[in-house]
């Protein structure tokens, strides 16, 4: 059987740049080993498989998968995967719900002069706050010194909105610049409440990158080592709901443009948003621009 595919980079207007995705349209019939061994031959971050949705109401079921293990909810799989549907639809449209592990997650279609460009998705769960590290086992992580991260405002902790991270501010740019992961630090401190990767960012932003609002970076385990996320859509509005937590605004929105991926040459852009209400979280979002790339077919041996 030919199974479709589709590649996309996320979060970026221009090719070559954002998080790659894979995006199995014909999904149907495939086992999660099958899955898991297609994902891991792309060798992306992620990649998402489309089934019919198990509730008609529904547009389709989402399954996520890195190249080691399933995902309950991840951010740019959805963005691209709402991208590449919308696109090849004759409908207009305006958002799409997908049945995935962590609940429904409802994206909304970015359309510029009647273009899809991109989508915006809504965090399937509230913000969960769990464990809290202490600066010294982040640093040893990051192969950096304990001074250069930075708790006045949090200390490093694990937080999700359907997956969990270890999310962590650091003082500098050059500090964000120079880390590096450590795997015995790692092996010591993670995983932790569920979270198995590392996002840390930092307000110190260069005047060439004013733009965004933080920039950051995270680490994950890969296949062989230690990989680079680009954009991680996931972390990065749980990281946007743990700092509208602090803010002290008690009712609208608090809008962030975070820069993820400079270090490793795929310059990303994330857009966050988070509603309160009498100083309680409601929604949270991130959505980006995408970029088709590739379009191919593949067939499994032993399938007709």
């Amino acid at each position: 059987m030919q199974r479709r595919y589709i590649t996309v980079d996320v979060f970026t207007d221009r090719a070559f740049g954002g998080n790659q995705l894979a995006v199995v349209l014909d999904a149907d019939g495939l086992t999660t080993q099958q899955m898991q061994a297609i994902a891991t031959e792309f060798n992306y971050s992620e990649t998402t498989f489309v089934l019919p949705p198990r509730n008609p109401g529904h547009d389709a079921e989402v399954r996520i998968f890195t190249p080691v293990r399933e995902l309950p909810f991840a951010g740019h799989p959805n963005v691209g995967t709402a991208f590449v549907l919308a696109r090849r639809s004759n409908e207009p449209w305006p958002r799409l719900l997908f049945e995935e592990k962590a609940g429904i997650v409802p994206v909304e279609i970015w359309r510029e002069q009647g273009k899809v460009v991109g989508a915006e998705l809504t965090a399937p769960q509230p913000l969960a706050r769990l464990a809290k590290l202490s600066a010294a086992e982040i640093a040893a992580c990051l192969s950096l010194s304990a001074d250069d991260v930075r708790t006045d405002r949090h200390v490093p902790e694990v937080v999700g909105v359907g997956t969990p991270f270890v999310v962590a501010e650091l003082h500098s740019r050059d500090a964000l610049r120079r880390a590096t992961p450590d795997a015995a630090a790692f092996g010591r401190t993670l995983p932790r409440d569920g979270a198995f990767s590392i996002y840390f960012y930092t307000r110190d932003i260069p005047a060439a990158q004013a733009p965004c609002d933080l920039q950051a970076r995270m680490f994950m385990r890969g296949t062989s080592g230690f990989a680079e996320d680009p954009a991680t859509g996931s972390a990065t509005v749980a990281a946007a709901a743990l700092l509208a937590t602090l803010d002290p605004l008690r009712d609208g929105e608090l809008k962030l443009t975070i820069g993820q991926g400079f270090d490793m040459g795929r310059p990303s852009i994330l857009r966050t948003t988070v509603e309160k209400e009498g100083g309680a979280l409601l929604d949270a979002y991130v959505g980006g621009h995408c970029v088709q790339m590739m379009e191919g077919t593949f067939e499994l041996a032993g399938e007709g």
